[in-house]
């Protein structure tokens, strides 16, 4: 078999960092892992190619050249899935699909031959047995979930690894919470179910042979869901291995805010090398957290809880949301204020949205509020269901918000916030390479010379080499962040 395994192009976004990958020549921030892990269970006489269309172009060859044609997308990337499929159906190739989009979708998608849903390592084999046997069916899904102990290390081999700013792998699935907006534990489960220790180790492994070294972003929903099993076991696993190999990776994560109350968890993720966590805080509304059912978020001081991340040593990057039923019109500059003292520098505020199979998609579905599909895209300024609040409202108050932690000079007042609330630890892992260089000093001209928010820029460059000389090439890193950011929204640069 000649297997084309293709990953369909992501339209431009707050995550695509597509106008800050142009600083150190990168194509893509990471990787498609779902689609390398896929391949890894195809058998091992097959011939397989990957085509990342956010890396490279689809040519009819490729498609020619294959027997089968597997996809795998999100709900971002459904345009160009419909691309895909057009082309693949004039030449006459069969489609394999997958993903949390088919998951979802499948019902909307006549067109493709085979659908591999849910979790591969259980649908996978029966679709491979069938096929051998000659006997395929059109649908393979299941409601069990995976033991990711059988989970195949991805085929890192077949990406074109050096046009990617970051590596990715995944240690864990399931979240043991339930907000009401999230359609991960219908698709992955409330229990967390973790990689043994040893396969982490075995993929740190094969990304350091392939000659990687940089930031590898660990994809799971919670990371620290199973923190028992993570202390005792996986982090020691990687430290250990990390610094027998002096520190080749950073590495970034997802965690719930409660990270903040284990100080022995927070200290051994910094000294493997954690360097920043992405957590969603939402809203500092209380009513709302009460009523999108974010129990990790209560009853807590958030901004506190922040802070104590940030000065154990890791950056904190964070989701917001607006539009909640309970939201009045103060919820705008409550956000604007707790994102800008919190010095939460990517700050992903977000329209709600409900996705499908989630309880506030049931919820509002019965009470005929929703309008249509959820696109994924978090700055389209869509919304797939009918707010309480005036809708028009409801939009200036966020494009408010964008403009107010977004422009040049609150941007980098909360860069400075961060570096202040921020302690750098230090322990011989940090190395700059020649990409890296060549990107900051490109930072200079055109955020520094060119831009026209440059006075700004060239204030916070002092400040940061008078009051925390050691965290410049932080501090510039996130001026090219925050170029990218004002380029998306389309603020003045």
């Amino acid at each position: 078999m000649n297997i084309l395994l293709v990953y369909p192009h992501c339209p431009d976004s707050f995550w695509s960092f597509r106008h800050a990958l142009k600083f150190i020549s990168k194509k893509a921030a990471v990787p498609p892992l779902g689609l390398i892990t896929v391949s890894a269970m195809l058998p091992s006489s097959w011939k397989k190619k990957l085509i990342d269309m956010n890396i490279t172009t689809l040519q009819t060859s490729d498609i020619q050249w294959a027997d089968y044609v597997f996809i795998s997308a999100m709900y971002i990337q459904k345009e160009s899935v419909n691309q895909i499929i057009t082309e693949c159906r004039r030449l006459n190739k069969k489609i394999v699909a997958g993903g949390p989009l088919f998951t979802q979708e499948y019902h909307s998608y006549s067109q493709i031959d085979h659908f591999i849903l849910n979790e591969a390592e259980i649908t996978m084999p029966k679709f491979l047995n069938d096929l051998k046997n000659g006997i395929p069916q059109r649908i393979y899904k299941t409601t069990d979930f995976a033991d990711m102990s059988k989970s195949p290390v991805p085929d890192y081999h077949l990406l074109s690894i050096n046009d990617y700013a970051s590596m990715n792998l995944q240690v864990t699935r399931g979240c043991p919470y339930s907000c009401d907006f999230c359609e991960i534990t219908s698709l992955l489960g409330n229990k967390v179910r973790m990689k043994d220790p040893q396969q982490i180790i075995t993929e740190l492994e094969t990304l350091y042979s392939l000659n990687w070294r940089g930031t590898v972003s660990i994809v799971d929903d919670n990371f620290i869901g199973n923190k028992k099993k993570s202390k005792e076991s996986l982090l020691p696993a990687m430290r250990n291995w990390m610094h027998s190999h002096s520190y080749p990776f950073t590495f970034n994560a997802q965690t719930s805010i409660n990270l903040a109350d284990d100080k022995e968890l927070l200290a051994l993720m910094v000294k493997t090398g954690f360097k920043s966590t992405f957590i969603g805080i939402e809203t500092p509304v209380k009513l709302s957290l009460q009523a999108c059912n974010k129990v990790q978020n209560k009853n807590r001081d958030l901004l506190s809880s922040v802070k104590k991340i940030q000065s154990a040593g890791m950056h904190v990057s964070g989701g917001f949301i607006v539009g909640f039923d309970t939201d009045t019109l103060s919820v705008f500059q409550r956000q604007i204020d707790f994102i800008q003292q919190s010095g939460i520098v990517s700050a992903m505020v977000g329209l709600l949205n409900a996705p499908k199979n989630t309880r506030l998609y049931e919820q509002l579905k019965e009470e005929k509020r929703i309008t249509e599909e959820a696109t994924g895209n978090n700055t389209d300024l869509s919304m797939n269901f009918k707010p309480k609040m005036n809708y028009h409202d409801l939009l200036d108050g966020y494009k408010s918000i964008i403009r107010n932690i977004y422009s040049t000079k609150p941007y980098y007042k909360r860069l400075r916030q961060l570096l202040s609330n921020y302690k750098r630890i230090s322990n011989g892992r940090a190395k700059i390479d020649l990409t890296t260089i060549k990107g900051l000093i490109k930072s200079v001209f055109v955020i520094g010379i060119v831009n026209k928010g440059r006075r700004e820029y060239w204030k916070l460059i002092i400040w940061t080499l008078f009051h925390r000389p050691g965290s410049i090439v932080e501090a510039l890193t996130y001026t090219v962040y925050g170029y990218h950011f004002r380029t998306v929204y389309g603020l003045r640069r």
